[in-house]
């Protein structure tokens, strides 16, 4: 079986509605845009696709696969995924490739395999468990009231645990974390998400809160540039850190962290800002081999298939954005995502990449 085709295909991204916050200076929900599907097609009619759901992606797919994974990828055996996806990082040393475009290649090669074998991805990856729950990740809302009646909810809904994406102000946002705390009780899992809002003081000081109320995990309180800064943020706070979401390498990064004593709860897994599934799976074994934790980041269901494969993952991420909470489709009433069962990942074999694919993207994003 060789690859024959290398196509990109576009799709409207409609605006959050409503639309949401983050912390301080990260602004708010992505406008309208323009998404796109990369499909690849071989000589004996099978096929693989992997979405790139981002405002503005569509060009920026398309110059790549004309300029660079076209050339790469035509005659090339679609069952090597690990040389193509050695392929992609070197041609990443002179393109500089933005990092959710990284994993593309391996997540279409990934659905490719599951559709010929007739077995969803997660299941060719190994398979550890068929059922995983849901933490609630907000987005960020004005006051701590509205913080507090949103959890509310939440737990109502059957949400396992919480995750908290404040303000990005140190002081504020240590109250804040303690409020919670008080306000669920000692047995619900609380998490804090920092999206890289501060610097090392300001880190330290958040951190010795979430210590003091016993929050599950720290997760990027700065810029993961630094792993020093990271090792002196370990070695002064005793809530666990969950580090390398959006530093770039993937596995050979989140290496160097474990090395640094800086990822005391684990590291960030995901196909879509670690490498696709291969860079996930690589971190996740990493870090399983230190007995640290390899947390799924993201909410769709190429991740899903990563939380069904990985052991060493706790929860899903179920991204919470409306002050009136919907529970994702994804989670069931008592809080559990289950195992995706069509073949593959996502969109069908032979869709009809025309009107409708909007609506179909809409439905598997």
């Amino acid at each position: 079986m060789k690859i024959t085709e290398v196509e990109v295909h576009r799709f409207a991204m409609r605006a959050a509605d409503p639309p949401f916050r983050w912390r301080h200076g990260l602004g708010g929900s992505a406008p309208a845009g323009t998404g796109a599907v990369l499909r690849i097609g071989t000589d004996e009619g099978a096929e693989g696709v992997a979405l790139f759901a981002r405002p503005g992606a569509a060009p920026v797919l398309e110059d790549l696969v004309d300029r660079v994974f076209r050339d790469e990828l035509l005659g090339q055996d679609p069952f090597q995924r690990e040389w193509l996806w050695h392929r992609v990082w070197e041609l990443d040393r002179i393109e500089e490739l933005p990092l959710p475009a990284l994993g593309l290649v391996d997540v279409a090669l990934w659905d490719l395999a599951g559709r010929v074998h007739e077995q969803p991805v997660w299941q060719l990856l190994g398979g550890f468990r068929t059922e995983i729950p849901a933490y609630a990740s907000t987005s960020t809302f004005a006051t701590t009231e509205e913080f507090l009646d949103v959890v509310d909810q939440c737990l109502d809904l059957g949400y396992r645990g919480i995750k908290l994406h404040a303000w990005g102000d140190a002081r504020r946002d240590a109250a804040l974390c303690l409020a919670l705390r008080e306000h669920v009780g000692p047995d619900v899992p609380l998490m804090y998400d920092g999206s890289a809002g501060f610097d090392l003081p300001d880190a330290v000081r958040l951190g010795r809160a979430l210590g003091e109320a016993d929050y599950l995990w720290y997760e990027e309180p700065m810029r993961e540039f630094s792993i020093s800064a990271y090792q002196r943020l370990a070695e002064l706070v005793e809530v666990p850190l969950l580090v390398g979401e959006t530093s770039d390498g993937a596995h050979m990064n989140s290496a160097d962290f474990i090395k640094a004593g800086a990822a005391t709860f684990g590291v960030r897994a995901s196909t879509t800002l670690r490498g696709g599934i291969t860079g996930a799976m690589r971190t996740a074994h990493l870090a399983d081999a230190f007995r640290l934790r390899a947390e799924v980041h993201g909410s769709d269901i190429p991740n899903q298939h990563l939380c069904m494969a990985i052991s060493n993952t706790t929860y899903y991420e179920s991204l919470v954005t409306s002050r009136t909470v919907v529970r994702e489709r994804h989670v069931d009433a008592s809080g559990l995502v289950h195992a995706p069962a069509g073949h593959g990942i996502s969109l069908p074999a032979r869709f009809d990449y025309g009107p409708d694919l909007e609506r179909f993207v809409e439905q598997v994003a």
